[in-house]
Formats: C-alpha cells, sequence, structure tokens
C-alpha cells in the first residue's frame, strides 16, 4: 500500500485507529497540528481514494474514519499489522504520543 508510505498518512491512519476505542471517527480539524489545511486534504484524498478510509458530512464538519470493517474482510490482519509497525517505528516516523508529526531538529 503505497499510499501508507508518507509519514503524514500513516499519522492519520494511526490517529485513526486510536481513536476507534473511543468514537471511531475525528473531526478532519483534529488532525491540524499535522500540517496546513490544503496538505491535509491532498492527504485525506489519498486515504479515501485507496480505500482506507471513509468521510461523513455533517453541516459544515467533515468527520472521518477507517474502513475497518471493509479492509478486515478483504485483507485479515493487514490494518492491524500497519497500525503495530508504526507504533514500534514511532521514533523514526516522528510519531509522538498525540500522534504528530515532528520536524526534525
Amino acid at each position: 500500500m503505497d499510499c501508507l508510505s508518507d509519514p503524514i498518512r500513516l499519522a492519520i491512519v494511526y490517529q485513526l485507529a486510536q481513536q476507534e476505542r473511543v468514537s471511531g471517527e475525528l473531526c478532519c480539524g483534529d488532525f491540524n497540528g499535522l500540517s496546513g489545511k490544503s496538505n491535509l486534504a491532498y492527504h485525506f484524498a489519498k486515504l479515501r481514494e485507496c480505500g482506507l478510509m471513509q468521510t461523513r458530512v455533517a453541516g459544515t464538519n467533515r468527520f472521518v474514519r477507517l474502513r475497518r470493517e471493509d479492509l478486515d474482510a478483504r485483507f485479515p490482519g493487514l490494518l492491524d499489522a500497519v497500525i503495530i509497525s508504526a507504533a514500534k517505528d514511532a521514533d523514526r516516523l516522528r510519531l509522538v504520543s498525540e500522534c504528530e508529526v515532528v520536524e526534525a531538529d
């Protein structure tokens, strides 16, 4: 899945996976710490195109969530492996506990 080769997209997926336990979705504005608005829109589009996430519109808000059921049915264990790998490789990917991408020093 080359759509997960970008650290920002991987951080988005990782953060959505962490949110699954609580509500299952996040508002697009919750990712503002990762990048600029237009850059995030690009990354959201890439994740939607490859089928990793879906968007729900509620008024002026956009809520995103992983397509966990669909992905697990088609590729059992793949998403979990990606999340576990991202957590283990957090230093290299520069993911912090809130799953923000930190700029290099």
